[in-house]
C-alpha cells in the first residue's frame, strides 16, 4: 500500500483533514537535505559498529555528539527553508496561526 505524503502543516488548512499535506521545496533542497540524512544514516551504522566492536566511550560519545550535531544542521536548513516558503506564503494569505505553529516548532527543536 503506497504511504501518504503529508503536506508542510502551513501550507493547508489543518482544519481539513481531507487535505495531504506536502512541502514544496525545490529538487536542489530536496536533493540537498537527502544528502545529508545520507550522511547522518553512516554515521549511525558507524556507531553501531563501534559499540558492536567495544570502541572506547569517549569515542562513541564524540561521534553521537557529531550525529546530533548534523541532524541539527538538517533542522536548521529545513526551518530556513520552511520559513522562505510555506510559513512566508500562508502570512501572505492572511493566515496569522501558522505563526503559533512555527513558534511550538521552534521550541520543540529548542529542547
Amino acid at each position: 500500500m503506497e504511504e501518504k505524503i503529508k503536506h508542510c502543516p502551513a501550507c493547508h488548512d489543518s482544519n481539513d483533514q481531507e487535505s495531504e499535506r506536502l512541502s514544496h521545496h525545490s529538487e536542489r533542497t530536496i536533493r540537498e537535505l537527502i544528502n545529508r540524512m545520507n550522511r547522518i544514516e553512516g554515521q549511525i551504522r558507524g556507531i553501531k559498529g563501534m559499540i558492536e566492536n567495544h570502541a572506547y566511550c569517549d569515542d562513541v560519545l564524540n561521534q553521537i555528539a557529531s550525529a546530533q550535531a548534523a541532524l541539527n544542521g538538517v533542522s536548521k536548513l529545513l526551518l530556513e527553508k520552511h520559513m522562505k516558503s510555506c510559513v512566508l506564503e500562508q502570512i501572505q494569505e492572511g493566515n496569522d496561526q501558522v505563526l503559533d505553529e512555527l513558534v511550538k516548532t521552534i521550541y520543540r527543536m529548542m529542547k
